[in-house]
């Protein structure tokens, strides 16, 4: 792969609790070793520290979850060493200039991510309660009828600490690079995706959202139930509409770099599943808390290999068609026309390449790591993993 000709390149951030985010610190540092370079902050700060003319230069983010959360940071102008120090992680400092005057992360602590959600759970649980019995109606029933809470906390401490730590645009269009986060509409089947759009709009499928703060953005994007209750945004006429976690709907969203322009997409994801090591032995002997948590990574890695799949067999059919017109001998505008429909009916981006960097299952110190702990030592070896599989994934795609 040619990636000093590529004209665009991307980053997608996948989410995953803060276990996540060490992981694409490291995946960050991986393609700084390699001389990636990451744009962000201001438009006049962008066109003069990273010309366009600047090769492997990063110029668009896409993140949900923890994964907008990073992108957000990195869009703003901080490098990954900053993040190492916001997050404690024990490598050091690392400061950045932006507009004449020098800022550092401010480092985040569990207050920062978790905001009470205001009223006791008790609150919420109707008179009698206790004295119905626990299987009239059934255990889900119960539940149901009890438990009224949307949340045990809410994402407003991120949103501040966004808000007044980190950025100095809390405009999406007013960033020198693009960045997209990743929602799920509550009330509705729709994905939704906050950007520089120049209107919203809609489909069947997806909101595209142009009127929302980029600090509302991330904390409806990391707001994952039911540790976080779904996030409110207004719309233009008053109305709020909530949302929640992006990576509910869909994990991955790789196409948002790609339909953007991107022809080098870079994917950066810490679900995998556990593979048997001697080491760790089966997983049937850590408890009901392990086993639901590989029976997720399986569900959503599943998902994840899906779509890279369908994605590289439509690739395939459009080659199989560009080459067999070639072959024939057949006319150059019918093969152009057929192409151009091909690209625009089943979505192709025949130039688009795409990396993935994921742990490797044997990485089991990975797999049993805490989602939401900022200790220092966990976050360390996560940060390492995330390191190791940016270098192998991208010296497999000879990067």
């Amino acid at each position: 792969m040619d990636v000093r000709s590529k004209k665009k390149i991307g980053l997608v951030l996948s989410g995953g609790g803060i276990k996540a985010a060490a992981f694409h610190i490291g995946v960050c540092l991986a393609l700084k070793e390699r001389g990636f370079k990451f744009a962000g902050g201001t438009k006049d700060l962008v066109r003069h520290v990273y010309p366009e003319s600047d090769p492997l230069t990063i110029r668009l983010y896409a993140g949900s979850s923890a994964g907008s959360f990073i992108s957000c940071i990195l869009a703003a102008g901080y490098d990954a060493e900053s993040l190492i120090n916001a997050f404690q992680i024990g490598l050091g400092k690392k400061r950045f200039y932006q507009e004449d005057s020098v800022k550092t992360l401010k480092p985040i602590t569990y207050r920062h991510i978790f905001a009470s959600n205001g009223k006791s759970v008790l609150n919420y649980l109707p008179r009698g309660l206790w004295r119905q019995s626990w299987l009239a109606g059934g255990l889900e029933a119960f539940i149901k009828s009890g438990l009224k809470i949307n949340g045990l906390f809410t994402a407003s401490n991120i949103e501040k600490y966004i808000r007044k730590n980190v950025l100095v645009e809390n405009d999406f269009s007013r960033l020198g690079v693009e960045l997209y986060v990743v929602a799920t509409q509550l009330n509705h089947s729709r994905k939704a995706i906050f950007g520089p759009f120049p209107e919203s709009y809609k489909n069947n499928s997806t909101l595209y959202i142009n009127y929302a703060s980029i600090s509302e953005a991330v904390a409806a994007s990391v707001s994952l139930p039911p540790v976080f209750a779904p996030y409110e945004i207004k719309r233009p006429d008053g109305k709020g509409l909530y949302y929640y976690d992006g990576e509910i709907r869909e994990t991955l969203s790789a196409h948002i770099a790609s339909d953007h322009g991107c022809d080098l997409v870079i994917s950066s994801y810490s679900v995998e599943p556990y593979h048997f090591t001697d080491e760790v032995g089966s997983l049937h002997r850590y408890g009901i808390p392990v086993i639901l948590n590989q029976a997720l990574y399986q569900v959503i890695q599943q998902k994840i290999t899906k779509h890279i799949e369908s994605d590289e067999k439509l690739k395939e059919i459009y080659l199989l068609v560009d080459q067999y017109f070639k072959d024939e001998g057949l006319p150059e505008t019918s093969r152009k026309k057929l192409l151009s429909q091909l690209e625009q009916r089943i979505h192709v981006r025949p130039q688009t390449d795409y990396v993935y960097i994921h742990p490797r299952g044997q990485n089991s110190e990975m797999f049993f790591a805490d989602h939401f702990s900022l200790n220092p030592k966990s976050l360390e070896k996560i940060l390492r993993v995330g390191f190791k599989s940016g270098l192998y994934f991208l010296k497999h795609h000879g990067i």
